[in-house]
């Protein structure tokens, strides 16, 4: 490191640091900027000069040679991990090793058996580890949870999650993008788990899965596009589309329920007016009215509050947010609709992880119907 700071004193911020600085590394410098429980001390990319320049736009952290020297040196308590996901699961485990905290970007490992890996370190070492989902966080988010929680709205019954998403070939490009290797799966991975795991927050634990997996028109090992059935243990019946194909791009997420329809219509992060609740016919209007209470105090979703929330609880030595609990959940799904396509099995949670074990020993499960 070109420096190195003292350790942390009880009333001092959080010291943190980044590894890798590409463009998803700034939407974390920001949320540390903003939160008074943290500081961005140091920054480290494979590429040194990459580093500086972040450094040097995000107020002159220290630029450390390694990840191994900074953990080494005891000067860091948070670690941001913003790299490619086939490291992330060394990085985490080397990092909690170490008596570190992590924040890690989704997709957070490449196989269930390293987010266990992941999951494991953090227990032995009283750590946390908290994956970046922030499509939970937001006041709208927060407020239509509380209502589905507390029976509200009635039962819900059935469901949509659609990631209509487009990216052009170049975007398969980048070296660790399109490979089983590197990225660990496709846009239901690395787009599409976004919404899923918005979907399972609201609705809670899955049951069972039914997936199929479609490459239709880019060059690349797994899909890019995925269809799926989820069945909630609540009873809830989901179809989840995600796709990279999608010239008029969207986000949604509609949740049917014995009293109304719960929607919300975005792209990359929502607030206020992007969810609607519209009442069955003859509900109270009264109730309506309820329904309708967001909070005055608007808060959007994205990485500040989520950071936010996740330092002040790493501050008080409580329990993280829900905003950042249950890293396995969406990821289980995922993987879900991989083994489902890959053995031609409803998977259940009961099933999944021998089911995952035993899709990799199986051909390709993508239906590759490029013309």
């Amino acid at each position: 490191m070109t420096e190195q700071t003292d350790p942390a004193t009880p009333d001092a911020p959080l010291r943190a640091a980044i590894i890798g600085t590409g463009a998803i590394a700034d939407a974390h410098a920001q949320a540390l900027r903003a939160t008074p429980d943290g500081e961005l001390v140091a920054v480290i990319d494979r590429h040194p000069e990459h580093a500086q320049a972040f450094a040097d736009r995000w107020g002159g952290p220290a630029v450390a040679d390694s990840l191994d020297g900074l953990l080494a040196a005891g000067a860091i308590d948070v670690l941001h991990i913003c790299t490619p996901p086939g490291v992330h699961a060394e990085q985490a485990i080397a990092a909690l090793d170490a008596g570190v905290h992590v924040v890690c970007e989704k997709p957070a490992a490449l196989s269930l058996d390293e987010l266990d890996a992941m999951t494991d370190a953090a227990s032995r070492n009283d750590r946390r580890l908290a994956v970046v989902f922030q499509q939970r966080t937001g006041t709208a988010a927060a407020h239509v949870k509380g209502l589905l929680e507390s029976g509200a709205l009635g039962r819900p019954l059935v469901a949509t999650c659609q990631t209509l998403w487009y990216r052009a070939p170049e975007y398969f490009a980048v070296p660790w993008r399109g490979k089983w290797a590197t990225e660990g799966g496709g846009p239901t991975l690395g787009l599409g788990i976004h919404q899923v795991d918005l979907l399972a927050w609201l609705l809670g634990d899955w049951a069972s899965v039914n997936g199929q997996l479609w490459r239709l028109a880019r060059e690349t090992e797994m899909e890019d596009v995925s269809t799926a059935t989820v069945a909630f243990e609540s009873g809830v019946v989901a179809s989840v589309i995600t796709s990279a194909l999608s010239p008029r791009e969207t986000s949604s997420i509609r949740i049917d329920t014995e009293l109304a329809t719960v929607t919300v219509d975005h792209l990359y992060g929502h607030g206020h007016e992007h969810w609607r609740i519209t009442p069955a016919p003859g509900v109270d209007p009264a109730l309506v009215d309820d329904w309708a209470a967001l909070p005055a105090d608007e808060e959007p979703s994205g990485h500040d509050p989520l950071v936010r929330d996740i330092y002040a609880a790493l501050r008080s030595g409580g329990p993280l947010p829900s905003t950042a609990t249950d890293p396995a959940r969406s990821f289980e799904l995922v993987t879900a609709i991989y083994s489902s396509a890959a053995t031609g099995r409803t998977v259940t949670r009961r099933s999944l992880r021998d089911d995952a074990e035993r899709m990799h020993s199986l051909e390709s499960p993508i239906a590759d119907l490029r013309r």
